[in-house]
Protein backbone atom coordinates (compact mmCIF):
# COMPACT_ATOMS: atom_id res chain seq x y z
CA UNK A 1 0.00 0.00 0.00
CA UNK A 2 1.32 3.43 -0.96
CA UNK A 3 1.50 5.71 2.07
CA UNK A 4 0.04 9.19 1.85
CA UNK A 5 2.63 11.06 3.90
CA UNK A 6 0.48 14.19 4.05
CA UNK A 7 -2.34 12.21 5.63
CA UNK A 8 0.00 10.83 8.30
CA UNK A 9 1.48 14.22 9.18
CA UNK A 10 -1.91 15.92 9.21
CA UNK A 11 -3.64 13.35 11.40
CA UNK A 12 -0.76 13.22 13.86
CA UNK A 13 -0.63 17.03 14.07
CA UNK A 14 -4.16 18.33 13.47
CA UNK A 15 -6.17 15.16 14.18
CA UNK A 16 -7.76 15.49 10.75
CA UNK A 17 -6.65 15.37 7.15
CA UNK A 18 -7.87 18.23 4.91
CA UNK A 19 -6.70 16.37 1.79
CA UNK A 20 -9.55 13.86 2.14
CA UNK A 21 -12.46 13.86 -0.26
CA UNK A 22 -15.72 14.45 1.61
CA UNK A 23 -19.41 14.60 0.76
CA UNK A 24 -19.77 18.12 2.16
CA UNK A 25 -17.95 20.89 0.37
CA UNK A 26 -15.66 23.31 2.14
CA UNK A 27 -17.21 26.59 3.20
CA UNK A 28 -15.77 29.99 2.36
CA UNK A 29 -15.86 33.24 4.28
CA UNK A 30 -18.69 34.37 1.97
CA UNK A 31 -20.87 31.76 3.69
CA UNK A 32 -20.50 33.79 6.88
CA UNK A 33 -21.92 37.04 5.56
CA UNK A 34 -24.51 37.90 8.27
CA UNK A 35 -28.19 37.92 7.45
CA UNK A 36 -30.12 39.66 10.21
CA UNK A 37 -33.37 37.91 11.04
CA UNK A 38 -35.86 38.26 13.85
CA UNK A 39 -37.17 34.69 13.75
CA UNK A 40 -33.98 32.64 13.56
CA UNK A 41 -34.97 30.48 16.56
CA UNK A 42 -38.21 29.49 14.85
CA UNK A 43 -36.37 28.77 11.60
CA UNK A 44 -33.79 26.57 13.34
CA UNK A 45 -36.39 24.58 15.26
CA UNK A 46 -38.63 24.11 12.22
CA UNK A 47 -35.69 22.96 10.10
CA UNK A 48 -34.61 20.37 12.67
CA UNK A 49 -38.14 19.03 13.06
CA UNK A 50 -38.72 18.89 9.31
CA UNK A 51 -35.45 17.02 8.77
CA UNK A 52 -36.47 14.48 11.41
CA UNK A 53 -39.90 13.99 9.83
CA UNK A 54 -38.42 13.62 6.36
CA UNK A 55 -35.87 11.03 7.49
CA UNK A 56 -37.91 9.11 10.06
CA UNK A 57 -41.57 9.70 9.30
CA UNK A 58 -42.26 6.01 8.59
CA UNK A 59 -40.13 4.52 11.38
CA UNK A 60 -41.54 2.87 14.51
CA UNK A 61 -38.36 2.97 16.53
CA UNK A 62 -35.03 4.78 16.33
CA UNK A 63 -31.71 4.92 18.18
CA UNK A 64 -30.35 8.20 19.51
CA UNK A 65 -26.83 9.02 20.71
CA UNK A 66 -27.54 10.77 24.02
CA UNK A 67 -24.51 12.20 25.81
CA UNK A 68 -26.39 14.64 28.01
CA UNK A 69 -24.96 17.68 26.22
CA UNK A 70 -26.93 20.47 24.56
CA UNK A 71 -26.81 19.12 21.00
CA UNK A 72 -27.90 15.55 21.69
CA UNK A 73 -30.57 16.59 24.20
CA UNK A 74 -31.99 19.21 21.84
CA UNK A 75 -32.18 16.78 18.93
CA UNK A 76 -33.75 14.09 21.14
CA UNK A 77 -36.35 16.49 22.55
CA UNK A 78 -37.30 17.74 19.09
CA UNK A 79 -37.43 14.14 17.86
CA UNK A 80 -40.00 13.42 20.54
CA UNK A 81 -41.88 16.60 19.59
CA UNK A 82 -41.85 15.77 15.87
CA UNK A 83 -42.77 12.10 16.27
CA UNK A 84 -44.63 11.67 19.58
CA UNK A 85 -45.31 7.94 19.09
CA UNK A 86 -41.90 6.75 17.93
CA UNK A 87 -39.96 4.45 20.26
CA UNK A 88 -36.63 6.03 21.18
CA UNK A 89 -33.66 3.88 22.17
CA UNK A 90 -31.26 6.33 23.81
CA UNK A 91 -27.61 5.20 23.90
CA UNK A 92 -25.00 6.57 26.30
CA UNK A 93 -21.40 5.44 26.75
CA UNK A 94 -19.79 5.15 30.16
CA UNK A 95 -15.99 5.19 29.84
CA UNK A 96 -13.99 3.74 32.73
CA UNK A 97 -12.30 6.35 34.96
CA UNK A 98 -13.83 9.25 33.00
CA UNK A 99 -16.56 11.82 33.60
CA UNK A 100 -19.81 9.91 33.99
CA UNK A 101 -22.43 11.65 31.85
CA UNK A 102 -24.89 8.78 32.01
CA UNK A 103 -26.69 10.05 35.13
CA UNK A 104 -27.73 13.24 33.35
CA UNK A 105 -28.55 11.30 30.19
CA UNK A 106 -30.75 8.91 32.19
CA UNK A 107 -32.83 11.79 33.57
CA UNK A 108 -33.24 13.24 30.08
CA UNK A 109 -34.21 9.86 28.64
CA UNK A 110 -36.83 9.39 31.35
CA UNK A 111 -38.20 12.89 30.75
CA UNK A 112 -38.55 12.19 27.02
CA UNK A 113 -40.00 8.70 27.46
CA UNK A 114 -36.99 7.00 25.89
CA UNK A 115 -35.52 3.64 26.78
CA UNK A 116 -32.01 4.27 28.08
CA UNK A 117 -29.07 1.98 27.35
CA UNK A 118 -25.72 2.54 29.08
CA UNK A 119 -22.74 0.97 27.32
CA UNK A 120 -19.78 0.51 29.70
CA UNK A 121 -16.36 0.64 28.02
CA UNK A 122 -13.53 -0.61 30.24
CA UNK A 123 -10.70 -0.63 27.68
CA UNK A 124 -11.34 2.09 25.11
CA UNK A 125 -8.52 0.77 22.91
CA UNK A 126 -9.51 -2.90 22.84
CA UNK A 127 -11.24 -2.84 19.45
CA UNK A 128 -8.96 -0.25 17.88
CA UNK A 129 -7.80 -2.60 15.06
CA UNK A 130 -11.39 -3.28 14.01
CA UNK A 131 -12.32 0.41 14.05
CA UNK A 132 -9.19 1.39 12.11
CA UNK A 133 -9.86 -1.34 9.55
CA UNK A 134 -13.25 0.29 8.92
CA UNK A 135 -12.15 3.93 8.64
CA UNK A 136 -8.87 2.96 6.92
CA UNK A 137 -7.06 5.84 8.61
CA UNK A 138 -4.87 5.99 11.76
CA UNK A 139 -7.32 7.61 14.19
CA UNK A 140 -7.37 6.56 17.84
CA UNK A 141 -10.52 8.39 19.03
CA UNK A 142 -13.09 5.92 17.72
CA UNK A 143 -15.87 6.23 20.32
CA UNK A 144 -18.46 6.44 17.52
CA UNK A 145 -17.64 2.84 16.60
CA UNK A 146 -19.18 1.74 19.92
CA UNK A 147 -22.23 3.98 19.50
CA UNK A 148 -23.09 2.74 16.01
CA UNK A 149 -22.41 -0.91 16.83
CA UNK A 150 -24.85 -0.65 19.73
CA UNK A 151 -27.46 1.34 17.80
CA UNK A 152 -27.60 -1.38 15.15
CA UNK A 153 -28.99 -3.78 17.75
CA UNK A 154 -32.08 -1.65 18.29
CA UNK A 155 -32.98 0.02 15.01
CA UNK A 156 -31.99 0.75 11.45
CA UNK A 157 -31.53 4.49 12.06
CA UNK A 158 -29.33 6.51 14.41
CA UNK A 159 -30.00 10.15 15.31
CA UNK A 160 -27.20 12.39 16.62
CA UNK A 161 -26.51 16.04 17.40
CA UNK A 162 -23.31 16.18 15.34
CA UNK A 163 -22.27 19.63 14.16
CA UNK A 164 -23.71 21.77 16.94
CA UNK A 165 -20.35 22.91 18.29
CA UNK A 166 -18.92 23.92 14.93
CA UNK A 167 -22.05 25.52 13.49
CA UNK A 168 -23.29 27.37 16.56
CA UNK A 169 -20.12 28.32 18.40
CA UNK A 170 -19.75 25.60 21.02
CA UNK A 171 -16.00 25.77 21.67
CA UNK A 172 -16.19 28.73 24.03
CA UNK A 173 -13.04 27.77 25.92
CA UNK A 174 -11.00 28.06 22.71
CA UNK A 175 -12.70 31.20 21.41
CA UNK A 176 -11.94 33.03 24.63
CA UNK A 177 -8.26 32.15 24.44
CA UNK A 178 -8.05 33.17 20.79
CA UNK A 179 -9.89 36.49 21.18
CA UNK A 180 -8.05 37.36 24.38
CA UNK A 181 -4.66 36.99 22.70
CA UNK A 182 -5.31 38.34 19.22
CA UNK A 183 -3.90 41.71 18.21
CA UNK A 184 -4.92 44.02 15.33
CA UNK A 185 -1.27 44.04 14.28
CA UNK A 186 -1.18 40.29 13.69
CA UNK A 187 -0.74 39.12 10.12
CA UNK A 188 -2.44 36.04 8.63
CA UNK A 189 0.32 33.66 9.64
CA UNK A 190 0.41 34.90 13.22
CA UNK A 191 -3.36 34.41 13.52
CA UNK A 192 -2.98 30.92 12.07
CA UNK A 193 -0.35 30.07 14.69
CA UNK A 194 -2.54 31.50 17.45
CA UNK A 195 -5.45 29.38 16.21
CA UNK A 196 -3.31 26.25 16.42
CA UNK A 197 -2.09 27.32 19.85
CA UNK A 198 -5.71 27.03 20.97
CA UNK A 199 -5.68 23.36 19.86
CA UNK A 200 -2.81 22.31 22.08
CA UNK A 201 -4.04 18.78 22.69
CA UNK A 202 -3.60 17.95 19.01
CA UNK A 203 0.17 18.47 18.89
CA UNK A 204 3.16 18.70 21.25
CA UNK A 205 5.83 21.35 21.77
CA UNK A 206 8.47 19.30 19.96
CA UNK A 207 6.07 18.10 17.27
CA UNK A 208 8.69 18.32 14.53
CA UNK A 209 10.84 15.81 16.44
CA UNK A 210 8.08 13.18 16.51
CA UNK A 211 8.68 12.31 12.87
CA UNK A 212 11.52 10.47 11.20
CA UNK A 213 13.32 11.77 8.11
CA UNK A 214 11.02 9.83 5.78
CA UNK A 215 8.02 11.95 6.80
CA UNK A 216 9.67 15.28 5.89
CA UNK A 217 7.62 17.15 8.47
CA UNK A 218 7.29 20.92 8.07
CA UNK A 219 5.25 23.36 10.15
CA UNK A 220 5.00 25.58 7.08
CA UNK A 221 3.15 22.79 5.30
CA UNK A 222 0.70 22.57 8.20
CA UNK A 223 0.22 26.36 8.35
CA UNK A 224 -0.42 26.59 4.62
CA UNK A 225 -3.55 24.45 4.96
CA UNK A 226 -5.13 26.70 7.61
CA UNK A 227 -3.87 30.15 6.68
CA UNK A 228 -6.50 30.73 3.93
CA UNK A 229 -9.25 30.83 6.58
CA UNK A 230 -7.57 33.86 8.16
CA UNK A 231 -6.53 35.57 4.94
CA UNK A 232 -9.59 37.77 4.65
CA UNK A 233 -11.08 40.88 6.22
CA UNK A 234 -13.81 39.11 8.19
CA UNK A 235 -14.07 39.25 11.99
CA UNK A 236 -11.64 37.04 13.93
CA UNK A 237 -14.42 34.91 15.45
CA UNK A 238 -15.96 34.22 12.03
CA UNK A 239 -12.53 33.21 10.78
CA UNK A 240 -12.29 30.74 13.66
CA UNK A 241 -15.78 29.39 12.89
CA UNK A 242 -14.73 28.90 9.26
CA UNK A 243 -11.52 27.09 10.23
CA UNK A 244 -13.37 24.86 12.69
CA UNK A 245 -15.99 23.73 10.19
CA UNK A 246 -13.33 23.14 7.54
CA UNK A 247 -11.25 21.24 10.08
CA UNK A 248 -12.31 18.42 12.38
CA UNK A 249 -15.99 18.55 11.40
CA UNK A 250 -15.45 18.02 7.66
CA UNK A 251 -12.31 15.89 7.87
CA UNK A 252 -12.53 13.97 11.13
CA UNK A 253 -15.99 13.59 12.66
CA UNK A 254 -17.93 13.32 9.41
CA UNK A 255 -15.75 10.86 7.42
CA UNK A 256 -15.15 8.64 10.46
CA UNK A 257 -18.82 8.56 11.39
CA UNK A 258 -19.87 7.93 7.80
CA UNK A 259 -17.48 4.97 7.61
CA UNK A 260 -19.05 3.38 10.68
CA UNK A 261 -22.59 4.09 9.45
CA UNK A 262 -21.80 2.43 6.14
CA UNK A 263 -20.08 -0.58 7.71
CA UNK A 264 -22.94 -1.30 10.12
CA UNK A 265 -25.53 -0.45 7.45
CA UNK A 266 -27.33 2.09 9.59
CA UNK A 267 -29.19 5.18 8.41
CA UNK A 268 -27.57 8.28 9.93
CA UNK A 269 -29.87 11.17 10.78
CA UNK A 270 -27.95 14.36 11.63
CA UNK A 271 -30.52 17.21 11.74
CA UNK A 272 -27.93 19.86 12.64
CA UNK A 273 -25.95 19.06 9.50
CA UNK A 274 -28.74 19.42 6.95
CA UNK A 275 -27.78 21.74 4.10
CA UNK A 276 -30.55 24.16 5.01
CA UNK A 277 -29.54 24.40 8.66
CA UNK A 278 -25.88 24.86 7.74
CA UNK A 279 -26.94 27.82 5.62
CA UNK A 280 -28.99 29.28 8.47
CA UNK A 281 -26.23 28.76 11.04
CA UNK A 282 -23.36 30.18 9.03
CA UNK A 283 -25.29 33.29 8.05
CA UNK A 284 -26.33 34.07 11.62
CA UNK A 285 -24.43 37.09 12.99
CA UNK A 286 -21.69 35.73 15.25
CA UNK A 287 -23.07 37.63 18.26
CA UNK A 288 -26.22 35.52 18.01
CA UNK A 289 -24.14 32.36 18.38
CA UNK A 290 -21.35 33.34 20.79
CA UNK A 291 -21.19 35.96 23.57
CA UNK A 292 -17.55 36.73 24.32
CA UNK A 293 -18.16 38.83 27.42
CA UNK A 294 -20.04 35.93 29.05
CA UNK A 295 -18.02 33.31 27.14
CA UNK A 296 -21.15 31.39 26.20
CA UNK A 297 -21.71 29.66 22.87
CA UNK A 298 -24.53 27.82 21.13
CA UNK A 299 -26.92 30.57 22.19
CA UNK A 300 -29.74 29.68 19.74
CA UNK A 301 -29.64 26.00 20.66
CA UNK A 302 -29.70 26.86 24.36
CA UNK A 303 -32.73 29.10 23.89
CA UNK A 304 -34.67 26.51 21.91
CA UNK A 305 -33.77 23.79 24.40
CA UNK A 306 -34.89 25.90 27.37
CA UNK A 307 -38.44 25.60 26.05
CA UNK A 308 -38.20 21.82 25.86
CA UNK A 309 -36.25 20.83 29.00
CA UNK A 310 -36.12 22.33 32.50
CA UNK A 311 -32.72 23.98 33.13
CA UNK A 312 -32.25 21.88 36.27
CA UNK A 313 -31.99 18.70 34.20
CA UNK A 314 -29.01 19.96 32.20
CA UNK A 315 -25.38 20.21 33.20
CA UNK A 316 -23.80 23.66 33.08
CA UNK A 317 -20.57 22.15 31.75
CA UNK A 318 -19.88 21.20 28.15
CA UNK A 319 -20.76 17.54 27.67
CA UNK A 320 -20.04 14.97 25.00
CA UNK A 321 -18.77 11.42 24.69
CA UNK A 322 -15.16 11.68 25.84
CA UNK A 323 -12.62 9.47 27.56
CA UNK A 324 -10.12 10.67 30.17
CA UNK A 325 -6.93 9.81 28.29
CA UNK A 326 -4.62 10.23 31.29
CA UNK A 327 -6.58 7.60 33.22
CA UNK A 328 -6.76 5.48 30.08
CA UNK A 329 -2.97 5.70 29.88
CA UNK A 330 -2.64 4.44 33.45
CA UNK A 331 -5.05 1.54 33.00
CA UNK A 332 -4.31 0.29 29.46
CA UNK A 333 -2.57 2.83 27.23
CA UNK A 334 0.92 2.73 28.70
CA UNK A 335 1.33 -1.04 28.48
CA UNK A 336 -0.22 -1.24 25.02
CA UNK A 337 2.04 1.54 23.69
CA UNK A 338 5.06 -0.12 25.29
CA UNK A 339 4.21 -3.45 23.66
CA UNK A 340 3.48 -2.13 20.16
CA UNK A 341 5.99 0.74 19.98
CA UNK A 342 9.00 -1.09 21.42
CA UNK A 343 9.34 -2.89 18.10
CA UNK A 344 7.33 -0.45 15.98
CA UNK A 345 7.24 -0.85 12.23
CA UNK A 346 6.62 2.90 11.87
CA UNK A 347 10.01 3.46 13.55
CA UNK A 348 11.84 0.72 11.66
CA UNK A 349 10.64 2.15 8.34
CA UNK A 350 11.67 5.72 9.19
CA UNK A 351 8.33 7.44 9.70
CA UNK A 352 8.64 8.09 13.42
CA UNK A 353 11.69 9.13 15.47
CA UNK A 354 12.77 6.35 17.84
CA UNK A 355 14.71 8.74 20.10
CA UNK A 356 11.61 10.90 20.62
CA UNK A 357 9.47 7.85 21.47
CA UNK A 358 11.97 6.45 23.97
CA UNK A 359 12.75 9.73 25.77
CA UNK A 360 9.15 10.92 26.04
CA UNK A 361 7.83 7.53 27.08
CA UNK A 362 10.16 7.71 30.09
CA UNK A 363 9.12 11.30 30.85
CA UNK A 364 5.50 10.24 31.17
CA UNK A 365 6.46 8.21 34.26
CA UNK A 366 6.97 11.46 36.18
CA UNK A 367 4.86 13.95 34.20
CA UNK A 368 1.55 12.72 32.80
CA UNK A 369 1.15 15.56 30.31
CA UNK A 370 -2.16 14.92 28.50
CA UNK A 371 -0.72 16.29 25.25
CA UNK A 372 2.01 13.64 25.20
CA UNK A 373 -0.41 10.94 26.30
CA UNK A 374 -2.64 11.83 23.34
CA UNK A 375 0.35 11.84 21.02
CA UNK A 376 1.32 8.34 22.07
CA UNK A 377 -2.24 7.16 21.50
CA UNK A 378 -1.96 8.68 18.02
CA UNK A 379 1.28 6.79 17.41
CA UNK A 380 -0.35 3.58 18.63
CA UNK A 381 -3.15 4.10 16.10
CA UNK A 382 -0.56 4.76 13.37
CA UNK A 383 1.28 1.54 14.26
CA UNK A 384 -1.94 -0.49 14.23
CA UNK A 385 -2.93 1.05 10.88
CA UNK A 386 0.55 0.29 9.52
CA UNK A 387 0.36 -3.35 10.57
CA UNK A 388 -3.11 -3.69 9.08
CA UNK A 389 -2.57 -2.00 5.72
CA UNK A 390 1.19 -1.78 5.05
CA UNK A 391 2.92 -4.82 6.55
CA UNK A 392 -0.44 -6.68 6.68
CA UNK A 393 0.67 -8.74 9.66
CA UNK A 394 -2.29 -7.86 11.88
CA UNK A 395 -5.83 -9.13 11.67
CA UNK A 396 -8.65 -6.61 12.00
CA UNK A 397 -10.26 -8.77 14.69
CA UNK A 398 -7.19 -8.56 16.91
CA UNK A 399 -8.07 -7.13 20.32
CA UNK A 400 -5.64 -4.91 22.24
CA UNK A 401 -5.31 -6.35 25.71
CA UNK A 402 -2.57 -6.18 28.28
Amino acid sequence: MEINEKMIKNILTLRYDPTLETKKKKLSIEDFQPHETSNHLESIEKTIIQTIKNKLGNEENVSVALSGGIDSVLVTSLLRKALPKIKIEAISIKFADSIDETKIAAKIAHKLNATHHIIPIENFLEELPKAISIVRMPFWDIHWFHVVKTAKKFSKSLVSGDGGDELFGGYAFRYDKFLSNISPKMDYLEKTKLYLECHQRDWVNDQEKVFGKKAKFSWDEIYSQILPYFKNSSSPIDQVFLADINGKLLYNWMPLNQSFHSYFKINAVTPLLSDHLIKIATHLPNKQKYNHSKNIGKIPLREILSKQIEPGLMSSKKQGFSVNTVNLWKSHGKELCKYYLDNARIIEDGWINQEWVESNFKKLDSDLDVRYVNKFLGLLAFEIWYRLFVTKEMNENTTLKI
